[in-house]
């Protein structure tokens, strides 16, 4: 059974801890930046990867740090993301949170972590996130390509448009909740 509860975070005003740059690390960086360009991470790692350097120049919001793993590096975060590639500091990075309330992904072992970075289609204000509760990444990959064809290009100008008209709408709020229901409801049907 999957019980994960789906939230959109807003990582531009959180702070997020990356500890580890490799391939992993800048998977994870990569996805962050992608889904949320001014997201604020700092990224702890003993060496970090040319790519992970790339990825982070010019980006103010990025901060690289060459150093092991400490607590210290949790203060002021929210959220902490473990992609090193020594299980057992991956494991202590996630009793340090836990320690401290913060939320933690450990890359690649689902019974570490709170939450999952799943697929993400992303097309202007339409955000659809796909989770597979840890089990099989590439479905949700498959998933999110799948959806990226679908949905159409001028979405955006739809959601737009229905959030200029719903504030012109007048009555109390199930009565706008009905009618908005009946229009989208047409569009959809329109688009098939």
């Amino acid at each position: 059974m999957n019980e994960l509860y789906p939230i959109f975070l807003k990582v531009n005003q959180l702070n997020v801890l990356l500890v580890g740059a490799g391939k992993v690390g800048l998977e994870k960086l990569t996805f962050l930046l992608k889904s949320s360009p001014n997201a604020h991470v700092t990224v702890v790692a003993k060496e970090i990867s040319e790519e992970v350097r790339q990825l982070a120049k010019g980006k103010s919001h990025v901060t690289l740090i060459v150093d092991a793993y400490q607590t210290k590096y949790l203060g002021g975060k929210h959220i902490v993301i473990a992609a090193t590639d020594v299980t057992e500091t991956n494991h202590e990075i996630y009793h340090d949170a836990k320690e401290r309330y913060l939320l933690v992904n450990v890359a690649d072992t689902p019974a570490y972590c709170d939450f999952y970075l799943g697929g993400i289609v992303t097309k202007g204000n339409v955000k659809i996130a796909i989770s597979t509760n840890g089990k099989s990444p590439t479905t949700a990959k498959r998933l999110r390509q799948l959806l990226e064809e679908v949905i159409p290009e001028d979405i955006d100008d739809l959601v737009n448009n229905l959030n200029e008209y719903r504030k012109t709408l007048k009555g109390d709020f199930e009565e706008k909740v009905e009618l908005m229901n009946k229009i989208t409801e047409t569009l959809v049907r329109s688009r098939n």
